[in-house]
Formats: structure tokens, C-alpha cells, sequence
């Protein structure tokens, strides 16, 4: 008797090939569902694996012996059927769990990034860059993966998200300001150290570029953030100018017209109130010799962030501050305003010392907070 082994996509497909080779009178002894490739365990091709047999000298068989074949034939095939469909619904079962398993996994934070890129998505995933963000940098990491041919160091693949961000980042205004508009406006919420910010920016001015400047204040509300700026005023022998209404603001740029560079501090207020930047538009004239700064401590929640600039870009606004980054360690919010809003950095701030504790923004300043290589 000639046995022999056959692979086919389908049933059909098996028989076809059985008759081809071993003729009509070929008996099927056993099959079952076998799976062929696939990657670890998952998308594999299901295939029918047939054991037939024939006699090279087959006898005449009776019409009893045929139809009892027969029979034998479509009992066996009724019972691998069945057999298959158990398999089917066990195989069904494990892969839902596979999926439910992987979903609960991507709540959790974990990743399933191949070698390197798992250390990128943690880290970035900790310093909070936003969900969607993140995506768009995995994304670009693994085409670069794979176009390597899945070969790279840890080293190298850093190196790689660096370069990612950065390409985000480039088209994006960096840098202090630019000294080509007359008028630097600082605007933001309460408690976020704008007036300290703003005599940071006037030493700067001062003592690093010589210029001659001045304080105008629209700050009303609070005595105290008047006496604070009275106080830099004085050390730096600089005029302050208090404004209550437009009309103050207008007489104040006359009093002022000799100087290169004047400083506007305003109050702050609770950003949930629309009425403070419609106050701050009947106070403040934003015309085209204005440069505005929207200032963010990096220790408030990233919607709370895009609450602010949501009430803020009312006024135009040429760049952000971020300030208090000595205390926090997470610094994905500035990647998140930055990217979302299109809209640069000008400065760093990370004390309350005047006038050290700030340093200009960059592109290079911003990464290298993110991957930890430097803490300002």
C-alpha cells in the first residue's frame, strides 16, 4: 500500500491533489488543521494536513465494501469537523484574551516597542508629553528601526528621538527678546512670577546689552506687586510708570519715548475669568512695537496650560515663558504647548534669584531637559 502526506489550504484543495496523484480509488486515513508561519504565535495560515493510501493492486470491491468506505469516510470527515470548530472557538478564546491582555497593558504604560525603543517611549511617557505626540515620535522611531534593519544601540535610537523632536521643534521662534520692537508685554495667570520675571528680563537688558529702559505697570490689584516693582526700579535707576486705563498707558509711552526698551508687568488674574484679558486689551495697547509673552509654571496641570492660552490668544502672543522648573521633573508640557499651539519660547526661569535663574530658550535647552541630560 502507497501512504502519503499532503498539505492544501482547504479540503477541496487536498482531494484535488490526492486524486491527481494517487488516483479516485485513494482512501483518506487521517487529517487535521495544521499552521504555518506567522509572527510569535499570531497571524498564522491555516492549512488541512491529509494522510491518504492507495493499493498499487487494488482488487474489485464489492458494492457492500464501497459503501462501507463510504460511510467510514463521511463519519471521519462529520468528526474532524467538529474537531475543528472546538480548535476554531479555543483558538478565538486565547486571542481575545491576547487582546484584552494588550489593552490593559497600554493603560497601564507598558509598551511592546521592539529593543531600544521601549527605554524612548518610558522616558517620554514619564516626563507626560501628550499621548498623541508621543505616537507621532514612535512612529518616526520605528521607520527609522526598520530602515536600519532592527539594529541599533540604545545610544543611536536616543540620539534618533533627539533628532525627531527637534526637526518638530525647529520651525518654531526660540531665543530672548529680539530688541527689534520697543514694548515687551508679560502676560499670564496669577502666582506664576511675572513681575519677577519681567526684572529678570530688565537686568538682562541692562547689564548684558546696555540698554536704557523702563517699568510700566498695569498691576492694580495688588499693592504689593507695585512696591516689588518700585523696589527692582530702584536698584536698577530705572522710571515706573502706573497705568489704570489706556489713556494712562498712552501718556506713559510719551513720558517714556527716550527710553530703548520698556517692560510692561500685568496682573494676574484668575485666567478662567475672560474679563481680565478684555480688561487687559482696554488697558494695554498691543500694536506692532509690542513683543507679548504668555508666561507657564511647569508645576500646573497641562489642561489647566491650554485653559490659559485658550483665554490669552485673544491678544496676539509672540512667545512663552516657563517658568518654577526647579520644581517639578517632569517637563513634557513645554514639548505639548510648543507643538499644539505652534508657538516658540523665549525663556527658562528655575528660581527667584534677580538676575541669575533664567536663561534664554532653545531648541537644544528643551530636549536636553526632556532626555535628563540637563537640569537648568
Amino acid at each position: 500500500m502507497k501512504v502519503k502526506k499532503f498539505v492544501a489550504p482547504s479540503m477541496p484543495e487536498a482531494m484535488k491533489m490526492i486524486r491527481a496523484e494517487l488516483g479516485n480509488d485513494a482512501v483518506i486515513l487521517n487529517s487535521k488543521v495544521v499552521r504555518k508561519g506567522g509572527f510569535l504565535g499570531l497571524f498564522t495560515k491555516k492549512n488541512i494536513e491529509v494522510i491518504a493510501a492507495v493499493d498499487p493492486q487494488p482488487a474489485r470491491q464489492s458494492a457492500d465494501r464501497k459503501k462501507e468506505v463510504s460511510s467510514f469516510s463521511t463519519s471521519f470527515l462529520a468528526e474532524k469537523k467538529r474537531e475543528e470548530d472546538a480548535e476554531l472557538l479555543q483558538e478565538l478564546k486565547e486571542l481575545k484574551m491576547m487582546l484584552k491582555q494588550l489593552s490593559t497593558n497600554v493603560r497601564a504604560g507598558f509598551s511592546h516597542y521592539p529593543g531600544p525603543l521601549n527605554e524612548v517611549h518610558h522616558l517620554l511617557a514619564t516626563q507626560e508629553v501628550s499621548a498623541p505626540l508621543v505616537q507621532e515620535i514612535m512612529a518616526d522611531l520605528l521607520d527609522r528601526w526598520y530602515t536600519n534593519g532592527g539594529n541599533a544601540t540604545e545610544k543611536q535610537v536616543f540620539a534618533w528621538a533627539k533628532e525627531i523632536i527637534k526637526e518638530k521643534l525647529s520651525p518654531l521662534p526660540f531665543g530672548g527678546i529680539s530688541f527689534q520692537k520697543k514694548y515687551i508685554n508679560v502676560v499670564g495667570p496669577t502666582g506664576v512670577g511675572k513681575t519677577t520675571t519681567l526684572a529678570k528680563i530688565a537686568a538682562h537688558c541692562v547689564l548684558h546689552h546696555r540698554k536704557n529702559i523702563a517699568f510700566i505697570t498695569t498691576d492694580t490689584y495688588r499693592i504689593a506687586a507695585i512696591d516689588q516693582l518700585k523696589t527692582y526700579a530702584k536698584i536698577l535707576n530705572v522710571p515706573l510708570e502706573v497705568c489704570y486705563n489706556l489713556q494712562d498707558f498712552h501718556e506713559a509711552k510719551k513720558k517714556l519715548s527716550d527710553r530703548d526698551i520698556v517692560l510692561i508687568d500685568t496682573a494676574g488674574r484668575n485666567f478662567r475669568h475672560p474679563q481680565y484679558v478684555k480688561d487687559l486689551q482696554s488697558i494695554i495697547d498691543f500694536d506692532e512695537e509690542m513683543e507679548t509673552f504668555l508666561v507657564f509654571a511647569l508645576t500646573a496641570k497641562y489642561d489647566d496650560m491650554k485653559a490659559i492660552y485658550e483665554q490669552f490668544s485673544l491678544i496676539p502672543i509672540d512667545r512663552f515663558i516657563f517658568t518654577k522648573l526647579d520644581e517639578t521633573t517632569r517637563y513634557g508640557a513645554m514639548l505639548n504647548l510648543m507643538m499644539e499651539y505652534k508657538v516658540g519660547a523665549s525663556y527658562l526661569t528655575n528660581g527667584q534669584n534677580v538676575p541669575d535663574d533664567m536663561m534664554e530658550a532653545s531648541v537644544e535647552h528643551i530636549i536636553n531637559m526632556l532626555f535628563g541630560v540637563e537640569r537648568v
